[in-house]
């Protein structure tokens, strides 16, 4: 559990240090990663949680992943929930990657590693449910990011459940919160977990370090 006792700290990196120099610096099983993606549905994302930033542009942040541990490839690994379109397979839900997915500053230009000081019980707690989700090849729910967009419009219905929920169906950052809620932790208090974003995550009150990369507009936090 994190320590009650600390607080919320912020760290800015120089941007022109590289994804990989400071993914790789920050990484740790069970921290939390934030990525502003620059393709056309990742800008849509950023800019749709306007409506919970203080800034008219929106949100820095698209998506959510959890660090997973360094494997015996040499590789550190990511747990996520996601649309993979790149390759002639499709991937739509729960899955790995390679930590060098986010290397590409292009792509990925804005970034951050989230510590909520977890211990060793809590990760383990945290990186189980993820493992879970992927066994049970939960899937990447379009359906329940426009229940979401619609409880942004109506502040009221981010506490009930997502209008567009499915069954074993989890979007990025809800993947992230459902993870969490194993090991006891709420991002933000009475917020549906199929109604978080990843800028709820990253706005976070709960005490924790931040290690922010950030090389485009939007609220980092």
């Amino acid at each position: 559990m994190p320590n009650p006792s600390a607080h919320i700290e912020r760290h800015h990196t120089d941007p022109a240090d590289s994804n990989s120099a400071f993914l790789q610096r920050h990484a740790s099983p069970a921290r939390i990663g934030l990525a502003g993606g620059s393709a056309l549905i990742d800008r849509g994302i950023r800019k749709a949680q306007r409506l919970i930033t203080d800034d008219a542009s929106g949100s820095a942040w698209s998506h959510a992943f959890l660090f997973g541990e360094q494997r015996s490839d040499g590789h550190c690994w990511v747990l996520e929930s996601d649309l993979d379109l790149r390759h002639k397979q499709i991937r739509l839900g729960a899955q790995e990657n390679r930590l060098a997915k986010y290397f590409d500053a292009g792509e990925w230009p804005n970034l951050a590693v989230l510590d909520f000081g977890l211990d060793a019980d809590a990760s383990r707690q945290v990186l189980g449910a993820a493992l879970d989700l992927l066994a049970d090849a939960t899937r990447y729910s379009l359906r329940e990011i426009v229940g979401t967009l619609l409880a942004l419009a109506r502040p009221t219905l981010r506490e009930r459940d997502n209008l567009l929920a499915r069954e074993n169906s989890l979007y990025c950052s809800a993947f992230v919160q459902h993870c969490y809620a194993r090991a006891g932790i709420s991002f933000v208090a009475g917020l549906s977990i199929k109604n978080t974003t990843p800028h709820d995550i990253a706005r976070t009150t709960l005490p924790h370090r931040a290690h922010y990369l950030l090389r485009q507009s939007g609220a980092s936090a």
